[in-house]
């Protein structure tokens, strides 16, 4: 979870405190959406 976590936070420049309310469905979400700005496929 960490990992997602952090490319999450480098992509859109998050601070650790914006993840704390989140599900881990959108966790994932927005995972997708950080590997889809930076060219990642899953």
């Amino acid at each position: 979870m960490d990992d997602i976590i952090a490319d999450i936070a480098m992509v859109f420049h998050w601070s650790p405190a914006s993840f704390s309310e989140m599900t881990i469905s959108e966790l994932i979400k927005w995972h997708r959406l950080a590997a889809a700005r930076i060219g990642q496929n899953e």
